[in-house]
């Protein structure tokens, strides 16, 4: 018999693990909020980092606290040497989240905070990581490819320096608009399996690059990140074999194989990331003469919906908007760590303002107590 309850919820579903001012999802309206701000105005209306500054502090910047943060930003992009050699001793060919997630970790041998700690002292690290998270990213990509690390330029916006770092050049408007928005939308999610690993290592007191490192280890998982890497590889077969997109999902579909990008374990609506996510895509796509991804994107969504009522989820129409933007399709899964790096150290400061150490019990299900130790020799 069960010495604490008569049913645990499989993967934790629906258990409340804590109280948290930083996100609200409703899953069956299809509301999500930051701080109680709604995600649709923000994403029209809000940038990176004043999301960012919503997220650390619970509330928007003014304007003189805006430049300060995009200030720090700016003195905070840049990686010591020692890990930009390190980039370079990795295999050309490594995943792109296990470098991350190793040079996360090494970034914790040269970036000690000095000076006190504290709430403010958490908040810089959370800037200085914010920072560095994307500039790792961006130059293991031209490292690997045998280019220069590109410096970042002070005067530009962390989505356009991100891709300015990429591509080695300035973005046009429209694609520095759309990862802005990109970064908006992935920037939190309340208790979802990284952002729990995160709090779960920082309510030991371990430091917040540990706690960070253990957020891009989950994420690494294809069931927590990944989606949106699954779905452009589906439509880069549609296009490689100009299959018709409805023949080639309805048949995936007859072979019982999975459709990435729809459905989602919270909402029983629309994911409402998705809905600004379509629009990016068109616009992306039609901008630069690569309306065929968006084109197929849709149909295959519309067919998906009708025929097995699912909604396309934030993963879906991000596959084509970072296509467009210059990602390789490996990079898919690391962008959304450039961006969720803003929601994983907004739950470490929550967690360190007021922290019990997170050490949940299981509901035993073995044999029944009491069972004995048996001499070998007597062992069925």
């Amino acid at each position: 018999m069960s010495s604490l309850m008569t049913h645990t919820p499989k993967g934790l579903e629906g258990v409340v693990a804590t109280t948290s001012k930083i996100c609200f999802i409703d899953g069956h309206n299809g509301v999500l909020a930051y701080a109680g701000i709604d995600i649709h105005e923000l994403a029209e209306k809000s940038t990176f980092e004043e999301t960012c500054y919503l997220l650390w502090y619970g509330k928007l910047p003014s304007e003189k606290e805006l430049g300060s943060l995009r200030s720090q930003l700016a003195r905070e992009r840049k990686l010591d040497r020692g890990i930009i050699e390190l980039l370079k001793s990795l295999p050309q060919g490594a995943s792109p989240m296990d470098v991350l997630r190793t040079a996360v970790s090494a970034l914790a041998l040269y970036d000690r905070p000095a000076g006190s700690q504290g709430r403010e002292a958490n908040v810089r690290e959370a800037i200085r990581l914010t920072a560095q998270v994307a500039m790792i990213v961006a130059a293991f990509d031209r490292v690997r490819k045998g280019k220069e690390v590109v410096e970042p330029d002070p005067s530009l916006s962390h989505a356009a320096n991100f891709l300015l770092m990429l591509n080695g050049e300035r973005p046009s408007p429209t694609a520095e608009r759309a990862l802005d928005i990109a970064l908006i939308l992935h920037a939190d999610h309340e208790l979802n399996a990284s952002t729990f690993a995160a709090r779960i290592t920082a309510s030991t007191l371990s430091d917040m690059h540990s706690a960070i490192t253990s957020a891009i280890g989950t994420l690494k998982g294809p069931l927590h990140g990944g989606a949106n890497e699954a779905v452009f590889h589906i439509l880069e077969k549609i296009d490689s074999t100009a299959s018709d997109p409805v023949d080639y999902v309805r048949k995936m579909l007859a072979e019982k194989k999975k459709i990435s990008g729809f459905g989602h374990r919270v909402y029983r609506t629309e994911d409402p990331r998705a809905i600004h996510l379509r629009r990016m895509s068109e616009d992306l796509c039609r901008s630069n003469g690569q309306l065929k991804w968006f084109e197929m994107s849709r149909q295959i969504e519309q067919f998906v919906k009708s025929e097995k009522k699912l909604n396309a989820n934030v993963d879906f129409y991000s596959a084509s908007t970072y296509h467009v933007l210059g990602l390789d399709v490996d990079l898919f899964t690391p962008l959304f760590a450039v961006s969720r790096i803003s929601g994983w150290t907004a739950h470490v400061i929550e967690q360190l303002d007021d922290n019990r150490l997170i050490r949940p019990r299981a509901d035993y299900v073995g044999p029944p107590y009491p069972q004995h130790w048996v001499p070998v020799d007597r062992r069925s």
